[in-house]
């Protein structure tokens, strides 16, 4: 193709290249010629072919007209089978490699201007790439920024010929962006890596290029989320949202096992995980248990509001509790969430009420860790110590107290008092007795640890009280039996004989 003279002749007539390409797939031939005006010696020339292009494959990347996917040989395809549609966006995926590597070869090559252009370009590409990605996500809304693209930016940046102080100062506006800060250090540190192997001596040129390109990407001074996006991301539709999967009970639990410690930690936006742990928390039992220790975490450590956390955690107090495997592990969270001394006096007093109610038909080996903990709590809010101090709690049938009520704020446990552990001073196991008799003096300033009790089981009660050495003898003014019949002198042993 040949081009009237002087820059306006040249962009007049590419103009009209690009308009008939876009216009008509027929004209799509139209693409060698602006490509071959790249190929220019003329410095005006190419900068017009530069504009055509940004014009030409920004349109054709927007519009989705370039093939997605694992590129094929375009020979292969056009001597297939294959549809028209298909053939097209494959020929023309190629041409865009083209215009691409072009590019890349023309921040080496030309003048300033036109390498100043051609990085603007490039930097186009990259943006539209990663919104319109020419892979396949593995998922709806993965995000895939064009790595191999902008490794070709940051590689012709980093020239071991020529000294690019200059262009590097234009890139700097891009460093703004945190993903640009991210991928330009894993590119340059590529590039430096590639450059220095098997070379006996990289040109001081190379180290003058990657020290200004590093030297100029700011890290932050403190821990933030990033906020700055050069390629923005995709919004997630909402049936890929966590909430939506639908994960088997026995995988549920295994994840939430972990959640705490080995996924939130690592996750850019924890919140996210805020509907997966509130649907979690309405299936009830151990799934609702440890779906409360990750929605604790958030609350915590990432100041999210969940109004119903404490509401969650009452509603898991019922008589199953003292006889699920996960018992230690329930009163173990239990004792983290009820911590705090900044809990209002009546959330506390509901459950340390609840708990008294439920220990009057626990095991033995329940109540040893439920007594202390119910102390632990009074020395925690001294608020609620009047449910102990009340000289005569009411009747049973009369307790205030109502059990049904699922909201702590209505159960109107602060009027009510612990009668239950003044029954359980007359349990029949001796421990308990005395753990329960604990109310009766002053509480310590210290807690008691319920860690060493957690574990508590029947049987280690049960060996503890075989172990425990019997009476001493006492003195009495009688004599002893001997045998069954006493003794062989016995009024009863002259008359019977065992046979």
């Amino acid at each position: 193709m040949e081009l009237e003279a002087g820059p306006g002749g040249a962009r007049r007539a590419l103009g009209l290249l690009v308009e008939a390409v876009l216009a008509n797939r027929g004209k799509a031939n139209s693409v060698f010629d602006i490509l071959a005006v790249l190929q220019s010696e003329d410095q005006e020339e190419i900068q017009e072919a530069v504009r055509a292009c940004s014009r030409l494959f920004g349109a054709l990347l927007a519009r989705g007209e370039l093939f997605v996917g694992q590129l094929p040989s375009e020979e292969m395809v056009m001597a297939g089978s294959r549809g028209a549609t298909r053939k097209y966006r494959v020929w023309m995926r190629h041409r865009y490699h083209s215009c691409c590597n072009r590019l890349g070869e023309l921040l080496a090559r030309s003048s300033f201007r036109v390498k100043e252009l051609a990085l603007s370009t490039l930097m186009k590409f990259v943006k539209l790439e990663g919104e319109h990605p020419l892979e396949k996500p593995k998922w709806e809304g993965n995000y895939l920024f064009p790595h191999q693209l902008f490794k070709s930016v940051v590689g012709g940046l980093l020239s071991p010929e020529e000294d690019h102080s200059l262009l590097l100062c234009q890139f700097r506006e891009y460093l703004e962006h945190d993903d640009i800060r991210y991928h330009t250090m894993q590119a340059a540190a590529d590039a430096v890596a590639r450059t220095a192997d098997g070379r006996p001596e990289v040109p001081l040129t190379f180290w003058n290029n990657a020290f200004t390109l590093l030297s100029s990407v700011g890290l932050p001074r403190q821990e933030s989320a990033p906020s700055s996006f050069y390629v923005k991301h995709a919004e997630l539709s909402d049936k890929w949202k966590v909430v939506h999967l639908r994960l088997p009970l026995r995988v549920c639990k295994k994840v939430l096992v972990i959640m705490h410690d080995s996924i939130l930690p690592h996750l850019a936006q924890p919140s996210l995980m805020i509907d997966f742990l509130a649907r979690a928390c309405d299936v009830g039992g151990a799934v609702s248990l440890l779906a409360l220790n990750g929605l604790f975490i958030l609350i915590h450590e990432h100041n999210l509001e969940y109004p119903d956390f404490y509401r969650k955690l009452y509603g898991l107090l019922d008589p199953s509790v003292f006889h699920v495997k996960y018992r230690a592990r329930f009163f173990h969270l239990a004792d983290l969430f009820l911590s705090s001394s900044h809990l209002p006096a009546y959330l506390v007093a509901a459950f340390t009420k609840r708990l008294a109610r439920l220990a009057l038909t626990a095991p033995p080996e329940a109540l040893l860790t439920v007594l202390p903990f119910i102390c632990n709590l009074l020395r925690r809010h001294p608020a609620c110590r009047v449910l102990m101090h009340r000289p005569r709690g009411p009747e049973l049938d009369a307790d205030p107290y109502d059990p049904q009520e699922e909201d702590p704020a209505r159960s109107r446990a602060l009027e009510s008092s612990l009668w239950e552990l003044q029954a359980l001073q007359r349990h029949y196991h001796p421990e308990v007795s005395k753990a329960a008799s604990a109310v009766n003096q002053a509480l310590s300033e210290a807690e008691v640890s319920i860690a060493p009790l957690l574990e508590l089981t029947a049987f280690q009660i049960f060996e503890r009280d075989l172990q425990k050495k019997g009476p001493e003898p006492v003195p009495l003014e009688f004599i002893p039996a001997r045998g069954l019949l006493g003794r062989r002198d016995d009024l009863c042993a002259q008359h019977f004989t065992l046979s």
